[in-house]
């Protein structure tokens, strides 16, 4: 399981403390303790987060002190004991919260683990740190890696990197320019991440001016589900900078993240539309009234209906009314009657074509053929829906110029009826099961690798008893060039069905 498997409808958020506890426990306590304040109220999943860095070696010596380096001078004047980070650690997961780390070196990414934080951060600016990486690839805890500077290439050797190593990470957009202008967002990034890198989380660390909640709202909209911002107090010696929030600028933020999710709603596949949505949309629908009165066992035709409004209780609507569907009157209905769901036997077609859908892709699935992704799934019917398992075929046209190329599917215990052509000349080639084929008359089986040649004007029918996928190459197919020996099947004109977006 995932750690991060339940970001969908909780999102992680990650507030980071960074240095401003100004090298201080008891000022990163008040953080800690203002920050759970805060979100007081609020059903959120967060996490404190911290920076390492071993500075005996993190800085060069010959540049130790010097206060004009802007790094050097931060980190050295806010630096804490291991056994400080340890106490603040510790009074984080008191506080209710999980913990988390960024090491900047490898020998941090061993402090990590031994002071036991829940999650391991890797920073913009070690993103492409290979030492730092393959340190961190080394440990069990879940990683969020920053993307900021890194161009796709970068990006796709790192997620590569940690997917190779079935190591359990997420993917951060993030510009590093402190406060990050409007300008230069490039919130179009997360689309990016969340479409290239399929069954990863995507989050947003944010560096933008702390007051602008519409950056973080539109970062949730576009799939972001960990959030990441810099949090702290200013005191009169070291006043907040300018892309940290304040403990109550945090409460906003979190305000503004929850809002961006309730107008967002679920993105999973079991949408349920509101009351109010199906009230409304039932007002403007028609509903379906007999033209003249019918009788117990007729059959319902277009021609037998007419579609108004207002729409009863129970009402047939139109748009339930499909070429897919039949009805029968299970009771007389009046001139001008409605159809109700009650008064007539419905027969849905529709879902037994995606019941044999369902069975295409497991036929061609357990193939191994791959199949485009943009083909219609031809499905021949010849006697009916209802025979389908019995008599039918799966079709799948690949291309049809002079040259034709198809992929043909027999469901287990399936018959193909007998059927000749005139023009088009035909081989088969088996690639999985095994087909059981008539060429006028003469039987014989065929096994993954077979090739059967099908000349115009040979008889020829098929059947499979485990199921099996062949490759049809033939000159160009014609429509009218199909003929049955049981001509009820060539004049039924309704014997096809073509679905697309299946695969």
């Amino acid at each position: 399981m995932s750690f991060f498997e339940h970001t969908e409808t909780k999102p992680l958020l990650i507030l980071d403390l960074a240095n401003n506890h100004n090298g201080s426990v008891a000022h990163g306590k008040r953080i800690i303790d203002e920050i759970r304040r805060s979100l007081e109220g609020h059903d959120v999943r967060a996490a404190i987060k911290f920076q390492y860095r071993e500075l005996d070696t993190f800085i060069h010596p010959d540049f130790k002190g010097r206060e004009d380096i802007k790094y050097v001078k931060r980190f050295e004047s806010t630096r804490l004991k291991w056994s400080e980070f340890e106490e603040l650690a510790d009074y984080v997961r008191s506080a209710g919260f999980l913990t988390a780390c960024t090491p900047f070196d490898e020998a941090s990414v061993s402090r990590v683990v031994e002071h036991g934080y829940d999650i391991l951060k890797i920073a913009s600016a070690s993103f492409t740190d290979w030492p730092v990486l393959e340190e961190a690839a080394k440990t069990s805890l879940p990683i969020v890696a920053s993307t900021a500077g890194a161009s796709v290439q970068e990006i796709d050797r790192v997620a590569s990197f940690l997917t190779n190593r079935a190591k359990d990470f997420a993917l951060m957009h993030c510009v590093a320019a402190y406060p990050t202008a409007n300008a230069d967002l490039q919130l179009n990034r997360i689309d990016m991440l969340v479409n290239r890198y399929q069954g990863i989380t995507v989050g947003y660390s944010t560096h933008e001016n702390p007051d602008n909640m519409a950056a973080v709202q539109m970062a949730v909209a576009k799939g972001a589900r960990i959030l990441e911002r810099h949090v702290g107090i200013g005191t009169p010696d070291a006043p907040l900078n300018d892309y940290s929030s304040s403990p109550d600028t945090v409460g906003t933020w979190v305000q503004a993240i929850e809002r961006a999710l309730e107008m967002c709603g679920r993105t999973d596949r079991n949408f349920v539309p509101v009351p109010a949505e199906l009230e409304a949309l039932g007002g403007l629908r028609r509903g379906a009234f007999v033209r003249s009165g019918v009788k117990k066992g007729q059959r319902l035709t277009l021609d037998d209906v007419y579609f108004a409004i207002p729409l009863q209780e129970d009402q047939v609507v139109a748009n339930e009314w499909s070429k897919y569907s039949s009805r029968t009157a299970s009771s007389d209905v009046a001139t001008n009657g409605a159809v109700l769901k009650t008064n007539v036997h419905l027969v849905e077609e529709q879902e037994a074509i995606w019941g044999i859908v369902q069975e295409a892709r497991e036929l061609f699935g357990t193939s191994g053929v791959t199949l485009p992704q943009h083909a219609d799934l031809e499905i021949s019917h010849h006697y009916g829906l209802d025979k389908f398992s019995e008599t039918g075929l799966l079709m799948v046209t690949v291309v049809n110029r002079e040259y034709c190329k198809k992929l043909l599917g027999v469901l287990p215990g399936q018959v193909h009826p007998e059927q000749y052509h005139n023009k088009k000349e035909e081989s088969f080639h088996c690639l999985s099961g095994e087909l059981d084929i008539w060429l006028d008359g003469e039987h014989s089986v065929m096994r993954p690798g077979d090739v059967v040649l099908v000349q115009p004007g040979v008889r020829h029918k098929f059947s499979s008893k485990t199921g099996c996928v062949i490759e049809e190459i033939s000159s160009t197919h014609f429509k009218d060039d199909s003929y049955y020996t049981d001509e009820s099947i060539s004049q039924n004109p309704n014997r096809k069905t073509f679905v697309s977006f299946w695969v």
